[in-house]
């Protein structure tokens, strides 16, 4: 079989901009998407409910790493998620139990925006979801340090991360998506 390549790359503008502004959680078991040309164009999720987190500023990332192998004709791909909260709090601690028993999909609106000026949406752990793979949960020592948490998740995937397909108002209301509420506190 041959992996025909499709288009060439010409090097854009420097107008990108780094880092995420939300992340939305949502149950993997509870939606399915629809994908088509590297981009999620449905998600549906009956009444369930994604669960929106935003993050200070400067704190949160997504990534992707590749990794082949010539011997083993492989190549897969790793979804990670990073963010951090400040303080410590029963509530948080109680919010850590829950989300380190579930396998998540998690859409992270960035602050990079489309050519139309709304923020791009990555959907992560389309094809087996992300785990909690690591948390630490600190006092900091000095009074500059991080008093909080940081939580990592991370999948691995056949595919890479997917775009999601542009929203109406505000990110995750496609009017091609069906889901419950989104909860935001």
């Amino acid at each position: 079989m041959a992996c025909d390549l499709i288009k060439g790359y010409t090097v854009a503008c420097r107008d990108g901009i780094g880092g995420v502004k939300s992340l939305f959680f949502g149950q993997f078991d509870e939606i399915t998407l629809s994908t088509g040309t590297g981009a999620v164009t449905d998600v549906e999720m009956g009444s369930a409910a994604l669960h929106k987190y935003t993050p200070k500023r400067g704190v949160a990332s997504i990534s992707e790493s590749v990794t082949a192998s010539s011997e083993n004709g492989t190549v897969f791909y790793t979804h990670t998620c990073n963010l951090k909260f400040n303080k410590l709090s029963a509530e948080y601690q109680n919010e850590l139990r829950l989300i380190a028993q579930n396998r998540l999909i998690v859409f992270a609106e960035l602050n990079e925006q489309t050519a139309g000026g709304k923020n791009i949406v990555m959907c992560l752990g389309a094809t087996n979801g992300l785990e909690l793979s690591a948390a630490t949960n600190t006092s900091g020592v000095a009074f500059g340090d991080l008093n909080g948490y940081d939580w990592t998740f991370e999948g691995i995937s056949s595919e890479p991360m997917l775009e999601v397909d542009d929203y109406t108002t505000v990110a995750m209301d496609n009017s091609a998506f069906t889901k419950g509420t989104t909860v935001t506190a």
